[in-house]
């Protein structure tokens, strides 16, 4: 036998296997989030868009963003500071030092630090400030706007199919998707702004695609036996998927942007999730109905 077929008898006969596997992701993606918000009082790693802080701009520098971030850590241990390269045109054109200073005090300590490694007056500094208060507001804005369109996407697909068990099956790895990509989200340690909100919202759609794709051709068409409907489904679906993949990929090698580098990355990890969860998830959720159900869907 050789190992294509031996995936496929595996992928045919043990899909409650398979199933389990795919639960087991989603169980420890939970983890993830409950220790991280028992650590820090937060599901997710905030920026300074969603928590509140300040940014010091310089401009006409050649510092290294490394080594002036590692100097700065040296001097305010405690503080929570990142430096981040700003470009232009491909070139880099100025330092962004992101901290959770949010007074003048605090802030006037940073530039102090900042004058002795440059000359502040050559880096032209300008200092934005976010409030704890407004960050917290964009944060809960963006959480609500991020319930509102999962909700509004699963009366879509209820409405759609009129089944209850398919329907709530596609709402399931739809949320599969999103708390297992947060979850390894987190693990990188990037801080989530409001484009990366942008980007589980994007997520959703991507997730749903391919959901309402394999149900509908698995309980609308009837052509072919399931196995035959839902390997083509994965034909299709696959195809959309890499191709956005490498997409992605090309984007996060050329594009310099923070921001939308934060949308790509957590469009690329959600669609290797949605892999697992469309492809093994849903397809298992579907078979056991189609088994119980087989007599009045024939």
């Amino acid at each position: 036998m050789t190992l294509k077929q031996t995936i496929k008898r595996i992928y045919e006969e043990k899909y409650k296997v398979l199933l389990m596997f795919s639960l087991l992701l989603l169980v420890l993606a939970f983890v993830q989030i409950g220790v991280q918000t028992a650590l820090t009082g937060d599901f997710v790693h905030r920026g300074i868009t969603l928590k509140g802080g300040s940014t010091i701009t310089l401009e006409n520098t050649e510092l290294n963003p490394e080594d002036l971030q590692s100097y700065l850590h040296q001097e305010f241990p405690s503080a929570e500071i990142n430096v981040r390269t700003i470009y232009a045109a491909g070139k880099v054109v100025a330092l962004a030092v992101d901290s959770d200073a949010q007074d003048n005090a605090e802030i006037n300590l940073i530039l102090n630090a900042l004058n002795k490694k440059v000359d502040l007056k050559g880096a032209k500094p300008s200092v934005e400030v976010m409030g704890a208060a407004l960050g917290s507001s964009f944060f809960k804005q963006a959480g609500i706007a991020l319930i509102i369109s999962f909700i509004l996407m699963a009366l879509v697909v209820l409405l759609y199919f009129r089944l209850w068990i398919p329907s709530l099956a596609v709402i399931a790895c739809a949320f599969s998707d999103i708390v297992v990509t947060m979850a390894i989200f987190n693990l990188t340690g990037i801080k989530l702004s409001t484009a990366g909100v942008a980007g589980f919202l994007m997520l959703i759609g991507y997730s749903i695609d391919t959901d309402i794709l394999l149900t509908t051709r698995v309980l609308k068409r009837h052509e072919g036996t399931v196995m035959e409907r839902i390997y083509s489904s994965i034909s299709t679906g696959m195809t959309m998927t890499v191709t956005t993949i490498c997409v992605v990929l090309v984007a996060l090698i050329f594009v310099q942007s923070e921001t939308i580098r934060q949308i790509l990355v957590i469009v690329l990890i959600g669609m290797f999730v949605d892999m697992i969860m469309t492809w093994i998830q849903n397809v298992a959720f579907l078979r056991l109905y189609l088994e119980k159900k087989k007599p009045n869907l024939k």
